[in-house]
């Protein structure tokens, strides 16, 4: 447990900071873009998510020799709205964690995360059940190439988004 309270304390030291976000010190917008999922694809009725507040930066931390990122820290507020488009009934989901986001060579990722963020789940595409969820608290989401996510609660909850709209 104390390893895992370091890890986060080192994490929030490297990716908080105190300056507001520039270009001058390598933070660059990274907006999240709206998406339509059909009924069935990650909740049993169509959504449609749009984020209604978007502060979110990026940094490259480490580069590959081609140049192509390696290890980005990801932090801002962002509120993501999940709507089923059937009923109109929505939720307004926090998902603004910071993350380190490590970027390997056969296209998988490893994030390191603290606080939350907006995950999806295809049907046995990960170790949750197929379904949106606001992931929260410390922990670790790996993404193989194919897309299987897995994640590793050090200490957090996953809380089923699909529910709150269904």
């Amino acid at each position: 447990m104390k390893r895992a309270l370091l890890a986060a304390a080192t994490l929030g030291a490297m990716v908080l900071g105190t300056s507001p976000a520039s270009a001058a010190d390598g933070w660059e917008p990274a907006p999240t873009p709206p998406y339509d999922l059909p009924a069935g694809a990650r909740c049993d009725v169509p959504v449609h998510t749009e984020p209604v507040v978007d502060e979110v930066v990026q940094r490259v931390l480490d580069r590959r020799p081609d140049g192509s990122p390696s290890r980005v820290a990801f932090r801002g507020d962002l509120v993501v709205r999940v709507t089923n488009t059937d009923t109109g009934a929505f939720y307004d989901a926090d998902a603004g964690g910071s993350a380190i986001v490590d970027h390997h060579a056969d296209g998988s990722q490893t994030w390191h995360v603290v606080g939350p963020v907006l995950a999806g789940f295809g049907e046995n595409a990960g170790n949750l059940a197929r379904g949106l969820y606001v992931l929260d608290g410390v922990y670790t989401m790996d993404i193989s190439a194919t897309g299987y996510k897995s994640v590793r609660l050090v200490h957090g909850s996953a809380d089923d988004v699909c529910a709150r709209i269904g």
